[in-house]
């Protein structure tokens, strides 16, 4: 007796209708992980014009344009992409633990995968090398995750 294969999703982009929505704070980490993003999406091909991205100023921003555009019914995922480094002030645990907090609300009041792609972090240098092309980007993961996120919705039907 076998067990059954278990359902997931791929990384396949085709067909698949993915928005990014990039914070512009801390916009010379978050463009690394925008570029990171995009080419994992074409690596997986999708076209890249038919990849939407979103800017919004900041990460506190990410979870309003997310319940935007999930309401919209035309996204089988969203990504969200930012970076939040420590300072000496308790403006990271808001910045941070609230960005979270609203994008796990979008994901669960709409069923619209959200992907976590917001680096929180205590130095620049560790948001450089989270950012960095190549492999380990994390933009470039978090877009692999909403593709298996909206094949593994697609496989589970409506």
């Amino acid at each position: 007796m076998s067990a059954q294969q278990p359902l997931e999703g791929s990384t396949d982009a085709r067909g698949r209708k993915i928005a990014l929505i990039a914070a512009r704070f801390n916009d010379f980490i978050v463009s690394s992980l925008l570029k990171g993003a995009e080419a994992a999406w074409v690596e997986h091909g999708g076209a890249l014009e038919a990849l939407t991205v979103v800017r919004v100023p900041g990460a506190f921003e990410l979870p309003v344009a997310a319940r935007r555009l999930a309401a919209t019914g035309r996204y089988d995922a969203l990504v969200a992409l930012g970076c939040v480094i420590r300072g000496g002030t308790p403006h990271f645990e808001y910045v941070a633990g609230e960005c979270a907090r609203g994008l796990q609300q979008v994901a669960l009041s709409t069923g619209v995968p959200v992907i976590f792609g917001v680096l929180t972090v205590d130095t620049v240098e560790q948001a450089i090398e989270r950012a960095a092309t190549g492999a380990g980007n994390k933009g470039a993961e978090a877009l692999e995750s909403a593709l298996m996120m909206a094949g593994l919705f697609a496989a589970l039907g409506s």
